[in-house]
């Protein structure tokens, strides 16, 4: 993540809960820089929000209370969202940690949550994209982690094929 701040500030995401009741929130708050014109840039990975991921500019409504809502992307950054749950270890600090350190030795930065035992990864366009894909497959087929994608590029489309 971004180092945060003063002018950064906070945009809210309102979240769909499916039928299992995930994600455990209705709402997700995000860093973001201000624009100052409508518009904030992500600065943090999303842990829930689906569609956006850091450094995409986004068109905010504020509401009566001062609370900036999140709208539609205005321009998206070409970076990925991509988000696991870590099995392996259960999903304990370590494990996410080591989790972390090898998708970074692939060009991504991120962060866990020890609640969820969850790592959101931050996957820009210049990472060794389809070694990431082979390594998130071969970890989940060794069951050390389920994965998802939440915000993802024709790039990431196309080294998903290859």
């Amino acid at each position: 993540m971004t180092s945060i701040s003063d002018d950064h500030v906070k945009v809210y995401f309102r979240l769909e809960i499916d039928e299992d009741g995930w994600p455990p929130a209705s709402v997700e708050s995000l860093w973001a820089v201000d624009l100052g014109n409508g518009t904030v840039r992500l600065a943090n990975t999303p842990w829930f929000a689906r569609g956006v991921a850091s450094d995409d500019i986004i068109r905010v409504e504020v509401d009566d209370e001062g609370l900036r809502w999140a709208g539609e992307t205005v321009e998206a950054s070409e970076n990925c969202t991509i988000r696991l749950i870590v099995l392996k270890d259960g999903g304990s600090t370590a494990a996410r940690q080591s989790v972390l350190d090898t998708f970074h030795r692939l060009g991504t930065t991120g962060e866990g949550i020890g609640q969820y035992g969850m790592v959101a990864l931050d996957v820009p366009p210049d990472a060794d994209l389809p070694q990431i894909h082979k390594l998130l497959e071969h970890g989940a087929a060794k069951e050390w982690w389920h994965w998802e994608e939440g915000c993802v590029t024709a790039a990431w489309n196309a080294a998903a094929s290859s």
